[in-house]
């Protein structure tokens, strides 16, 4: 018989398993926002998400996601909890979530910052040549978690993961 632990990390690792809908080169395990996954009973699992900032318009795509994720997998009531505290950080993007992103050429917020003040000048490295030369062109870019960056090294416009 499998126990409800063995089957809550089997379904937290499918539901992590689903890609942010904005992102999607990042999985919400790797992004850092599904916090966890409970059985409540035969066929009732509760999952819960945490958002990347209030009002964030994804949570609802994310939230289908892993309901349709979970049903496929034989489950059949699946209920997504908004859990707004702990408030979600950059810093819970795990390490392979910012390679892939930098592997993607969006810039990864720094890792820590939200222990302390965000300098009011940042340097950011750029993803695609490395340079630390880079301006920032606007403060949000496809969306409101991202700012557009060009490096003044190579030219090439980029993303930046900003911190929160």
């Amino acid at each position: 018989m499998v126990t409800d632990t063995v089957l809550e990390a089997e379904l937290r690792g499918l539901a992590g398993s689903v890609p942010d809908p904005e992102l999607p080169v990042l999985t919400l395990e790797e992004l850092g926002v599904l916090r966890g996954v409970r059985v409540l009973g035969p066929g009732r699992v509760e999952v819960e998400l945490t958002p990347t900032y209030t009002g964030c318009p994804a949570i609802e795509a994310m939230s289908s996601d892993i309901e349709q994720r979970l049903h496929e997998h034989g489950i059949a009531e699946v209920t997504v909890v908004k859990v707004l505290s702990p408030a979600w950080s950059t810093d819970d993007i795990s390490a392979e979530g910012r390679r892939k992103l930098a592997e993607f050429g969006i810039a990864p917020p720094r890792h820590g910052a939200a222990a302390g003040p965000v300098p009011v000048t940042l340097t950011v490295r750029c993803p695609h040549c490395g340079s630390m030369d880079t301006e920032l062109l606007s403060r949000f870019s496809s969306t409101a978690c991202k700012a557009l960056r060009r490096c003044t090294a190579c030219r090439e416009p980029f993303d930046h993961f900003k911190e929160l």
